[in-house]
């Protein structure tokens, strides 16, 4: 517990902490708890959240917990994408591209979606074009899984059946039966494929970027035409993702 003199604190300092707390929080806060644990009283907790979701930042759940919202998320893709690190990440990915001759890139969770936010491309005339910025489903692809992949069972099976799951291709996973065994397997091998589930004639992997505390921070992923690498030929590559992978988590936790 914080000693009292917090009480005295300056808005800056709580707003900052609050948004700290439930960014990092592995159970939604209700405002009253974030209030207890960051020793602030409760109706000036209760006043900055409600600012904070006025103005985009956090937002409620469907239990009254709070959760980052949109603008806090734009942040977070922001800093991530623009931060002192940018040209050590891209040579970082420029030789692993170069190494396995395929497109590589990070994306994030952004809602419902994985947002690409930096990738190198491969110099093949044959190539998918999926520029930084792009988002794309959860249930079908690599990077996608792999997140669901990461969450809690109960937070998982909160989301999965809201999920909006359509047919993207000829091999995507549209039953939840299907796609739960899928996830385990993952969880499992701490390793996510996508087999034209997302584009037909697009074979995709991706491995975890995780942070100091072991969680998923971004997916390192490849991708590539079916017609020049089938799957097989790009689980060969996993070792040296992985390797890149360690690489990323150094600059993430440096």
């Amino acid at each position: 517990m914080r000693s009292t003199s917090r009480e005295k604190g300056s808005s800056i300092t709580r707003v900052l902490e609050i948004i700290e707390a439930v960014a990092s929080a592995k159970e939604p806060l209700t405002p009253s708890a974030l209030a207890d644990k960051l020793d602030i009283p409760k109706p000036s907790a209760h006043r900055l959240v409600q600012t904070l979701e006025k103005e985009g930042f956090l937002q409620f759940g469907l239990k009254g917990g709070l959760l980052p919202g949109d603008r806090l998320h734009a942040t977070a893709v922001n800093i991530l994408g623009s931060g002192r690190h940018k040209a050590l990440r891209q040579a970082i990915l420029r030789q692993l591209s170069d190494e396995i001759g395929e497109t590589c890139g990070l994306s994030v969770p952004d809602g419902l979606d994985m947002l690409y936010f930096d990738r190198v491309q491969t110099n093949w005339p044959l190539q998918i074009n999926l520029p930084i910025g792009s988002h794309t489903p959860l249930w079908c692809t690599a990077s996608g899984k792999l997140y669901l992949a990461s969450l809690p069972n109960d937070q998982l099976e909160r989301i999965l059946p809201r999920l909006p799951i359509r047919q993207m291709a000829r091999n995507t996973f549209t039953e939840l039966s299907a796609l739960r065994d899928d996830l385990a397997r993952i969880r499992e091998e701490d390793l996510a494929t996508d087999t034209e589930e997302f584009i037909d004639g697009m074979v995709a992997c991706a491995v975890p970027v995780r942070g100091g505390r072991g969680e998923l921070t971004a997916c390192l992923f490849t991708h590539a035409p079916v017609i020049r690498c089938r799957m097989e030929q790009l689980l060969e590559f996993v070792p040296r993702l992985r390797a890149a992978a360690r690489e990323l988590e150094s600059i993430v936790s440096g």
